[in-house]
């Protein structure tokens, strides 16, 4: 499938697409090497020119849209434009000073055959370089930096390290969940049951080599991926995968990468069961299911690897009659933001669109929990009677 997906990717070579790879320690080693020698060399230059540095501008003017020429699986991408920060202010000599402070703690951690979170780096840092990072932003936002950064005097400007976060030795934190109709095996460990395993589910993972070497089989008909961690518990204590064949999968809230990587291996092994999800009816349950279905514009180096065909199940607005008017909820600043920035997607499908023009046009938002008026048990027969009649966007 990430064979495919690259092959369709040389339909945009107009567009300069950019992506990073993903790459065992024996190769990005030695892009670190070469980066390092490579600014040595500029600084040692007749005239060096590292008064400015060159990144892909990573905002939704540089994001483009693949619309799944090969697959039906779109998903968000950025092309090769650049923004330029000045070296020549303090405060960003100071960034530019942490573009290498990452990469050095990357290459300790490569050579020692280890990998970390990006809070645990976070702390390695702050103990060994107080003086430029005081945030878990600044250190997130370098990471990223380290990915798409650019040499400026390379006459291409190409890009120094390509390759993704856990390349670098930067493993996922997971938050995910997965229960059900699925039965995961490591090579030469013994196989779990995910329908056996409580209402907490299974945990997924941080470790992308392990997820992307699962042995993975299933009889299930269809993927529920489930916003809420609580409406995930509500699902698998009422073992509903065994009345609607099917596989339950949470992040807890916005997805993390492990958890959309799994999803994505999913869709890969089993390409045959539509994916379906389940999400509040406001701005954020909507941008949830997005970043599911597409990835996102801060990881659009990445996004081809982790984007799948989610269709939305619900909730959606001809759901809201089964609602009292009583449970809806005045949308929030934050929502409007989020439908703001939605809107203004060119990737945003009309039908959404028209979705989340309703919930701004209503000023209010529905949460899954409003259906337990029917009764506990109705969540259950609420999805089966969706999925069978294909209600689903």
């Amino acid at each position: 499938m990430e064979d495919e997906l690259k092959f369709s990717m040389r339909f945009f070579s107009d567009q300069q697409l950019c992506y990073a790879d993903l790459l065992p320690p024996s190769e990005v080693l030695p892009r670190i090497e070469v980066a390092v020698l490579n600014f040595l060399r500029i600084l040692t230059s007749p005239a060096p020119a590292i008064s400015d540095l060159s990144l892909v501008a990573r905002n939704s003017s540089n994001g483009r849209v693949s619309e799944g020429i090969l697959t039906e699986v779109s998903w968000i991408f950025l092309s090769r434009s650049s923004c330029t920060r000045s070296l020549m202010r303090a405060n960003a000599a100071k960034a530019f000073v942490r573009v290498w402070k990452v990469m050095e703690m990357c290459y300790k951690i490569l050579a020692e055959g280890k990998r970390v979170t990006q809070r645990e780096l976070y702390y390695k840092l702050i103990c060994d370089s107080p003086d430029y990072f005081s945030s878990q932003l600044e250190a997130n936002r370098t990471i990223q930096v380290c990915i798409i950064y650019k040499n400026c005097a390379a006459p291409d400007v190409v890009a120094l390290l390509r390759c993704s976060r856990y390349s670098l030795g930067i493993m996922a934190s997971s938050r995910g969940l997965v229960a059900g109709r699925l039965l995961l095996q490591e090579p030469k460990q013994e196989v779990v049951d995910c329908s056996i395993c409580g209402s907490s589910g299974h945990a997924i993972s941080g470790d992308l080599d392990l997820l992307d070497n699962l042995i993975l089989k299933s009889d299930a008909r269809y993927i529920i991926v489930v916003e809420k961690h609580a409406i995930f518990q509500r699902l698998v204590e009422d073992r509903v995968f065994n009345q609607i064949p099917s596989i339950l999968i949470t992040a807890k809230g916005y997805p993390d990468i492990a958890t959309r990587f799994l999803l994505h291996r999913m869709s890969r092994a089993f390409p045959e069961l539509p994916i379906l999800a389940l999400v509040d009816w406001n701005p954020a349950g909507l941008a949830i299911l997005c970043t599911f279905k597409f990835g996102s514009i801060g990881m659009g180096l990445e996004a081809y690897r982790y984007a799948c065909n989610v269709k939305w199940l619900g909730l959606r607005g001809d759901d809201l009659q089964l609602i009292l008017e009583e449970a809806l909820v005045p949308l929030k600043p934050k929502d409007y933001q989020i439908a703001k920035s939605l809107m203004s997607s060119d990737i945003f499908p009309e039908t959404y669109r028209e979705e989340l023009a309703l919930m701004v046009q209503n000023g209010q938002r529905a949460e899954i929990e409003a259906l337990y008026f029917h009764g506990y048990d109705f969540l259950g027969k609420f999805i089966g009677k969706k999925i069978v009649q294909a209600n689903y966007i």
